[in-house]
């Protein structure tokens, strides 16, 4: 870490309640959109480790909503798990350190939100599920953090990226880049359009379930991806969700099909070989069983019913945003080689195909658990 940065994170850190002097501090690789640190404090002797995190305004542009959000949600996650008898409920669920006059967030002289998070120690995670008893643990994970925050009290969370898995608007954002090709390169990717447009008739489908109220509405992380599960290192199980800025009004089949996404292929989500890319039934079959056994004491039926086709829907939605930021010039998310964006929604769209060559095997295993 620079200089400048190590004196101005510790400038930073004296603005929470932490007690003891900060030791040192670097950059840790959690999550790829805000800036994260470990700071490591002396108290009394004993090496106390904590999360010191800048909120990137780029993406969250509303950081006090996204953190009034995580506020409410990491509250009531501890006052549930406490209930409960949950032990080492600090590892269950993160906890926000307050500034010294209370406050969930500090901003500094440049308009910059810090936050500052209890690190979670014993724990580690993975960019890619290698067991079907991790799959299984993502599944429940993901799961008992649904159920946890089903009866939250207070109003509606705030919408921290308005329309973040609205399929029919990211179908139209595709439409448009298309139609522009800024960059003249739709002639490289004929294909890969033509497959995307040609999905037209089915992206609807959830969003008229909750229009017609079929299915509800509920609190939902969001970004379901299995290096999002803190597991413990001796157990291998899981013991807690983290990055929490997109928890907020959703389907509860946006988290279980980027769930579907991410852990039922074996290859990462930017796979050149495009042979190697499928959906793996025992992978599924464990993530599904370790999801519907921990949320189904508020599924509905038919939300159970569209479990198999969200993870068709995610991951063709992830798909052609990958697609249209291509098409626009690599202007979202962040490449490291020419075409990695082309490639990413290659992928999507395989991994799409073998969903449905197998959703209604898929469907049928969800019915019988």
């Amino acid at each position: 870490m620079p200089l400048y940065r190590e004196q101005h994170l510790q400038e930073i850190s004296q603005q929470f309640r932490i007690y003891g002097q900060i030791l040192h501090a670097e950059p840790c690789k959690i999550g790829h959109i805000n800036e994260t640190y470990t700071a490591t404090y002396d108290q009394g002797g004993v090496l106390v480790r904590y999360i010191h995190q800048k909120v990137n305004q780029t993406v969250f542009r509303n950081p006090e909503q996204v953190m009034e959000n995580v506020m409410r949600v990491t509250t009531h996650l501890q006052r549930k798990l406490k209930e409960q008898g949950t032990g080492q409920a600090t590892r269950r669920a993160i906890t926000v350190v307050p500034t010294h006059d209370g406050k969930p967030f500090f901003c500094d002289g440049d308009g910059e939100f810090w936050r500052t998070f209890v690190f979670v120690e014993r724990v580690q995670s993975f960019e890619a599920v290698q067991t079907p008893h991790q799959a299984f643990e993502a599944g429940r994970a993901f799961g008992e953090f649904q159920a946890l925050l089903a009866d939250l009290p207070g109003g509606r969370l705030h919408e921290t990226i308005p329309d973040f898995h609205h399929t029919r608007k990211r179908f139209e954002a595709l439409q448009r880049a298309v139609a522009a090709d800024h960059c003249n390169r739709a002639k490289f990717a004929e294909k890969d359009i033509a497959f995307a447009l040609a999905q037209e008739p089915w992206i609807d489908t959830l969003l008229n379930a909750l229009a017609s109220g079929e299915v509800p509405e509920r609190i939902t992380h969001n970004d379901t991806k299995f290096n999002n599960v803190m597991l413990d290192w001796e157990t291998g199980h899981a013991m807690c969700v983290v990055d929490l800025d997109t928890v907020m009004p959703g389907l509860i089949h946006y988290d279980f099909g980027d769930m579907v996404r991410t852990t039922t292929s074996p290859t990462l989500e930017d796979e050149l070989d495009l042979n190697q890319v499928r959906m793996q039934m025992p992978m599924f079959e464990s993530l599904a069983r370790g999801y519907v056994t921990a949320a189904n004491g508020f599924l509905t039926p038919a939300e159970r019913k569209y479990l198999a086709f969200a993870g068709r829907l995610v991951t063709f939605t992830i798909g052609i945003r990958f697609l249209a930021d291509y098409l626009a010039g690599d202007t979202y998310f962040r490449v490291h080689r020419p075409d990695h964006n082309l490639d990413r929604s290659r992928t999507q769209f395989k991994l799409v195909e073998s969903i449905r060559e197998q959703e209604e095997a898929m469907q049928k295993f969800v019915d019988q658990i």
